[in-house]
C-alpha cells in the first residue's frame, strides 16, 4: 500500500530549510500548491510558508515523531476537504466581511432588550464553532424582515471560515437556481451529482430566505435531498426564515422541516420587530456597517 493510501506522507524525511520531502509528483489538493502555503519545488521539497491553522504541525500537514516518521495532522484532512470542495459559494458576501458582534449592528442588538438573548445565543454557538460543527448542531433564525436575522447567520458562517471549515453560503432561491444549471452543464462543469456531492460535504450549508422559494414538487424533491442527507450524515446547518415554524411546515412539508428542527436542537431564535434597514443612510455606500437583514 503507498503513502498517499495508508496515510503516511511519501518518502518521509526534511529538507534544508525544514521542509518534508515528497517522492510524489501531486497531491491531493493540487501538484505545486500544496496545503498551508506550501509550495513543492523541483526535486519533491516542500517549503512551507504559513502555520498550522490549529497550531499542531508547521504547516506542512504533517507532524514529525520519532525516527523521521511522521503522522498526518489534522488540519490536512480539513484543506484536503475544503479542496474537494470548491466550486460552491464559499465566501462571505461583500456587504458582511466586516460583521462583528464588537460593532452596529450587532452590538446594538445585544444592548436592545429584545434582541439581547437571541445575540448571546449565536455569540455561544460561535465561541464554540468547532465542537458544534463536529456535531452536526445548527441554528435557525427566524422573524420578521430586517431585523437582523442575516447578519446573525453570517457571524456563524465567518466563525466557521476563520476556523479553517468548509462553508456554502446561498439564498435558497439562488441554491435551487444554480441546481437547475447543472442539468444543462457544458463539458468542464459541475454535473448535478457533482454539484450535490459538494454541497452535502461542506462542514456547514448556509441557506439564507428559507421559504421564500416558489414550492413546487421539483423545489421540495431538491430540499429534502440537500437537508436528508445532511441530517444522515451530521452536517450543520445554519438558516434564516420570515416564516414561524407551522407556516414553513405548510412550504416546505413537515419531512424537510422535522429534520431541520432536530439539526438545530428545535430551538427556533425569533427576531421580530420594525425593519431596522431604515435606520441607515443609504448614501454612505462603503462607509455604513453591515445591515440587519
Amino acid at each position: 500500500m503507498s503513502g498517499a493510501e495508508d496515510g503516511t506522507p511519501p518518502g518521509p524525511g526534511r529538507g534544508p530549510l525544514g521542509g518534508l520531502r515528497a517522492t510524489l509528483p501531486t497531491d491531493p489538493l493540487g501538484a505545486g500548491a500544496l496545503p498551508g502555503g506550501g509550495v513543492l519545488r523541483e526535486g519533491g521539497e516542500v517549503t512551507v510558508r504559513a502555520s498550522c491553522p490549529l497550531g499542531v504541525c508547521d504547516g506542512s500537514g504533517w507532524i514529525m515523531g520519532p525516527e523521521e516518521t511522521a503522522r498526518p495532522c489534522d488540519c490536512r484532512k480539513r484543506r484536503i476537504e475544503k479542496a474537494r470542495v470548491t466550486g460552491l459559494r464559499g465566501t462571505l458576501p461583500k456587504r458582511y466581511r466586516g460583521v462583528s458582534f464588537d460593532r452596529p449592528p450587532v452590538s446594538d442588538m445585544a444592548q436592545a432588550a429584545a434582541t439581547r438573548a437571541v445575540v448571546a445565543e449565536v455569540r455561544g454557538f460561535c465561541d464554540a464553532i468547532e465542537d458544534n460543527l463536529d456535531a452536526g448542531r445548527g441554528l435557525w433564525l427566524t422573524g420578521d424582515t430586517g431585523t437582523g436575522k442575516t447578519t446573525l447567520a453570517m457571524l456563524v458562517s465567518k466563525a466557521a471560515l476563520e476556523a479553517g471549515r468548509s462553508v456554502a453560503i446561498y439564498s435558497t432561491p439562488d441554491l435551487l437556481a444554480r441546481i437547475r444549471r447543472t442539468f444543462d452543464a457544458a463539458g468542464g462543469e459541475d454535473s448535478y451529482s457533482q454539484f450535490f456531492q459538494r454541497l452535502v460535504s461542506v462542514d456547514l450549508l448556509h441557506l439564507d430566505d428559507l421559504g421564500a422559494e416558489r414550492r413546487t414538487d421539483w423545489v421540495l424533491e431538491q430540499l429534502y435531498a440537500v437537508i436528508d442527507r445532511r441530517y444522515n450524515d451530521e452536517r450543520s446547518v445554519v438558516f434564516t426564515t420570515n416564516l414561524a415554524e407551522e407556516p414553513l411546515k405548510e412550504q416546505l412539508g413537515t419531512r424537510i422541516v422535522s429534520r431541520l428542527v432536530q439539526m438545530c436542537d428545535g430551538n427556533p431564535l425569533p427576531l421580530f420587530g420594525s425593519d431596522k434597514r431604515e435606520e441607515y443612510d443609504p448614501t454612505l455606500v462603503g462607509t455604513k456597517p453591515p445591515q440587519p437583514s
